[in-house]
């Protein structure tokens, strides 16, 4: 397995973010942008994520370059007499690092800052057409437990 470092994200590791997002399937369908300049929409975003105690961007670093990523959002409720949960979003492995074991260091690694951030339980989405993704999370120990709904503002 190869090992990698896990750290917040900087701006410079910004496109490198941005290009793991549109490097898939589904990326042209939302739009993703990789040019330099970057857009402001993706750095006024980075900087809200950045400066929101409840978030954290994470990136996997290996041999000094962006090998993968994820966003981790720790949310108060009041379900389960007020358990705290994570959602963590935007999953991506550098598409030539696939199947080296770097999205198991990730959720690992979400899994344990979920944990430190007091939250009962980790969630996440995946599009229904990334099966997978499906396969990954569920050796992961992630249960398919909810049918999820979007609306598109």
């Amino acid at each position: 397995m190869t090992t990698v470092v896990m750290r917040d994200a900087t701006r410079a590791d910004l496109a490198a973010i941005v290009t793991m997002l549109a490097d898939d399937f589904l990326g042209g369908e939302r739009g993703e942008v990789v040019t330099e300049p970057l857009p402001d929409s993706y750095v006024d975003s980075f900087n809200d994520i950045r400066e929101d105690p409840r978030q954290r961007l994470i990136v996997a670093e290996r041999d000094g370059e962006i090998a993968g990523c994820y966003q981790l959002t720790l949310i108060p409720g009041l379900s389960y007499q007020g358990a705290w949960k994570a959602i963590i979003e935007g999953v991506r492995t550098r598409g030539d690092l696939r199947g080296t074991g770097i999205g198991a260091q990730m959720l690992a690694h979400a899994i344990g800052l979920s944990r430190d951030g007091g939250a009962r339980a980790l969630e996440l989405t995946t599009n229904k057409a990334r099966k997978d993704a499906h396969r990954f999370y569920a050796k992961l120990g992630f249960k398919n437990s909810h049918e999820g709904f979007k609306l598109e503002l």
